[in-house]
């Protein structure tokens, strides 16, 4: 508009800025070029390429011992205009999994399987729940349920079953980071229990207790509205007792659990 009036009215750039109402500070300044700060793109990029998970005070200090003398408060300023200030968490990769075949143990503590549920109780708070059970008769071990379960509750709830039956010779598990975990590989490591780890996005290769989820989501979870964890676990403990004890099972000749595996 400045530029307009200059040419066609013929002000002068004072007289422009008044009229416009725009600082002639403004109008005269003259934003810096991205072409001198070239040789710092040039050199962040580089290092960010080669070392994704550095930060700024180290590129910084890599940079002067490569010879660059720039300051560090231009190199920052070209640091945050590439928006490499802004941290993306990178998604962790699992190894590759090998795909097992779903076999019937012959015998109880042969294979286990775990996996966990999610819900919410009344007022909306969530809640997981991690089932454990036998393969062999489909009996359910364990339903843990608390607003947290991390990899030291799922060691837990293993202690526990250890003291009354042992351990098996392999769980099976999907790739969630409770499983993954040091702290269960450890376990396992010391207690010779072998970790067999189903392959991502492949919920059939756990069927078993897939199936178990089912039905404790049909029966329980959708069936009643819980107000807090107490009723929620006397709830659970009551169907986990009934299902080992008192329902039949079509794979099991319509035996019950307890039944089949006597």
């Amino acid at each position: 508009m400045v530029e307009y009036m200059q040419t066609v009215h013929q002000l002068s750039q004072r007289q422009a800025c008044k009229v416009a109402r725009l600082p002639r500070s403004t109008f005269v300044y003259s934003k810096v070029g991205s072409s001198k700060d070239e040789p710092v793109i040039e050199a962040l990029t580089f290092l960010v390429d080669k070392h994704p998970s550095i930060g700024f005070w180290k590129c910084y200090h890599r940079l002067r011992k490569t010879g660059h003398l720039w300051n560090h408060k231009r190199v920052y300023r070209v640091y945050t205009n590439m928006k490499l200030n802004i941290r993306r968490r990178a998604k962790k990769r699992l190894p590759s999994r090998v795909k097992q075949p779903l076999l019937q143990p012959s015998s109880a503590n042969q294979v286990w399987s775990m996996d966990f549920m999610q819900d919410s109780l009344w007022n909306g708070r969530k809640y997981r729940l991690l089932n454990i059970m036998d393969d062999f008769n489909r009996e359910v071990l364990s339903i843990e349920a608390d607003t947290s379960l991390p990899s030291t509750r799922v060691i837990r709830a293993l202690e526990w079953l250890k003291e009354d039956r042992g351990v098996p010779k392999a769980i099976r598990v999907d790739n969630g980071p409770e499983f993954i975990s040091n702290k269960l590989g450890k376990w396992c490591m010391q207690n010779h229990v072998e970790l067999r780890f189903i392959q991502p996005g492949k919920p059939t290769q756990n069927a078993f207790i897939e199936r178990l989820n089912g039905s404790l989501r049909r029966e329980v979870l959708n069936a009643h509205a819980f107000f807090d964890l107490k009723q929620a676990r006397e709830m659970l403990h009551q169907w986990m007792t009934d299902y080992n004890y008192n329902r039949p099972h079509q794979a099991l000749g319509n035996k019950t659990p307890i039944e089949y595996a006597a």
